[in-house]
């Protein structure tokens, strides 16, 4: 313990990178190198030949606006014919140059090192093979070593750290831990050189060349290039180094689980983790309380803001399984995006400013999207409604007063295929003043609108303020009741289920094509808590913000003042 805590001290204090990498390494811990974006795509070969061979190396371009970048695969892959066409299925192509670099060893030369000669080198990307000689084509594959003490003297494994100038060098064992090397051993690394981020959101790719002299080509994009990152940043290097040797090369905890899926995705800009205990998860439910043993469930928000394709899911759990315990299973969980959508009221004397009503409205707008940018959008957050309101009231010395109030967001995609059931989670109690609140105008739930099966009219939900979900069409602007049982909500846990439905369409959101509903609810609380895979943000399209001029006058010459309401209290109602 405490020679975690003297290193992890000097970690803290250091400021250079340099500093920064070595004393993380002696916490056993290597920074992340630049990352490649990666796409999955299929490749189709219309050809005769029995088979095929796609190797490593084999590019692809694909453009990202006016700039075209190049795709690279890594691994061979060999498949059949099948009809008239040979397919390759799910192929990982990765941006950037596929690089292959040679040392023959030479135990002599105490000085011989084994660098990736550029800083822009994607480690995640390296494969490492020893020859035997020139004479002697006998190859070995060495893999990263990740546990040194399920090490032996016979395990063919490599060392990989940071070192000069952000290029990395790897090494070998010593004869007790691994393998050592001889003398006239063929060192041979291959790796991805790339531009990071730049290709990111790439989706059309076309091969460059022939694949195994077949020029008819065609490439069909199952998932859009992502990952693309820069290489760890040294505020990330001195949080993770300390967690990662907390974890001792397991994951027992959720921050250990936490601490490695930062290291295997280096996209992550928010990650969220919960035991199986603490519940579980389903596509068709979503989150519940309900526990599920041998599971963790852990839910990614990518600096990109896409969800991880169903590849990206596959290689974290696949980067995972050194560090599980064997009896936990991975569950990789998209996001759930709950959106406040805020009404702002605030007054403002207008001589004590400079700016005009649609001035400080802009003032406000500004000082919104910075709380919603700093304090939100991560897992875990909480909207406070006070801080808000206070920082709303100091965003101009000439605003008094605010009345905010808050209505809760959550999209959700139908299947058009069928009749399905869906739940909406929102994830904290809605208003439920009393048995039938508000039932003639609609209650507390609100959504935009969607099309059924053998209807021609144009679909919304809302509820009787009693529990019941209701379908309702507008005729003449009045609503007329398709059902009055199309669900359930539960206004103490802020569920809301829908009976099975078909589904045929939806209405435009926001005056934009989507394929999605909207559901709206109005919260018991105006303070906010997101849990498990929720994330909290500001719908700032949605936001209201109205100013007006105070309306207390005083009389200047010092006679009686005649005081009028500024503001009132107005109840949460649905969107």
């Amino acid at each position: 313990m405490r020679f975690q805590l003297l290193f992890g001290f000097f970690l803290d204090s250091s400021q250079l990178r340099s500093s920064v990498v070595s004393h993380a390494k002696t916490l056993g811990y290597t920074s992340r190198s630049a990352t490649a974006a990666n796409a999955t795509v299929d490749v189709f070969l219309n050809t005769s030949n029995p088979s095929a061979t796609m190797p490593a190396g084999t590019v692809f371009t694909a453009s990202v606006g006016d700039t075209s970048y190049q795709f690279v695969t890594t691994t061979a892959v060999t498949s059949i014919l099948s009809g008239s066409t040979i397919e390759f299925t799910d192929v990982v192509i990765y941006e950037g140059s596929y690089v292959s670099s040679r040392y023959t060893v030479d135990t002599q030369n105490v000085e011989q090192r084994f660098l990736i000669n550029d800083d822009r080198a994607d480690t995640t990307t390296l494969t490492v093979k020893v020859q035997n000689s020139l004479s002697d084509s006998t190859l070995t594959t060495y893999t990263l070593a990740t546990d040194i003490a399920a090490l032996t003297s016979t395990s063919n494994v490599y060392f990989l750290q940071e070192v000069e100038d952000g290029k990395y060098e790897i090494y070998f064992g010593d004869g007790i831990l691994g393998t050592t090397l001889e003398d006239s051993n063929i060192l041979i690394m291959d790796y991805v050189v790339t531009n990071k981020g730049a290709a990111n959101g790439a989706v059309t790719f076309v091969n460059s060349a022939a694949i195994d002299n077949v020029n008819s080509v065609n490439v069909r994009t199952v998932s859009p290039a992502a990952g693309g990152a820069e290489p760890e940043s040294i505020e990330s290097i001195k949080y993770n180094a300390p967690l990662d040797f907390a974890s001792q090369g397991r994951c027992v905890t959720t921050e250990d689980y936490k601490t490695y899926v930062r290291q295997l995705f280096a996209n992550t800009q928010s990650v969220s983790v919960w035991g199986g205990e603490d519940g579980s998860f389903s596509n068709v439910t979503g989150a519940s309380d309900v526990a599920e043993y041998g599971k963790v469930f852990i839910s990614i928000k990518s600096k990109s803001g896409s969800n991880l394709t169903e590849t990206q899911k596959a290689q974290l759990v696949t980067g995972l399984a050194p560090y599980t315990v064997a009896s936990i299973t991975p569950v990789i969980v998209d996001p759930s995006i709950l959106n406040l959508i805020l009404s702002i009221n605030f007054k403002f004397d207008s001589n004590a400013t400079i700016n005009d009503k649609a001035g400080l409205e802009s003032i406000v707008s500004s000082t919104i999207t910075n709380y919603n940018n700093t304090d939100l959008k991560v897992f875990n957050s909480v909207f406070r409604h006070s801080e808000l309101t206070a920082l709303i009231d100091a965003s101009d010395p000439s605003i008094l007063n605010n009345i905010t109030t808050v209505a809760l967001g959550s999209l959700y995609t139908p299947s058009t295929s069928g009749s399905f059931s869906f739940t909406i989670h929102f994830g904290n109690a809605l208003y439920h003043p009393h048995d039938g609140h508000n039932a003639s105008s609609g209650g507390i739930i609100a959504s935009t609108g969607f099309y059924i099966q053998d209807n021609i009219n144009e679909m919304f939900f809302d509820d009787d303020g009693a529990g019941n979900l209701r379908i309702f069409y507008l005729v003449s602007g009045s609503r007329t009741y398709y059902s009055n049982e199309a669900g359930t909500v539960n206004y103490l846990t802020g569920v809301i289920s829908v009976n099975p439905i078909y589904i045929t369409s939806v209405s435009n959101v926001d005056d934009n094509t989507s394929s999605s509903i909207r559901m709206t609810a109005s919260p018991a609380s105006v303070d906010i808590v997101s849990r498990r895979n929720q994330i909290v943000e500001i719908d700032i399209i949605n936001t209201v913000i109205v100013g007006g001029q105070d309306t207390i006058v005083v009389n200047s010459g010092g006679g009686s003042a005649d005081y009028v309401t500024t503001s009132s209290y107005v109840a949460p109602s649905s969107y």
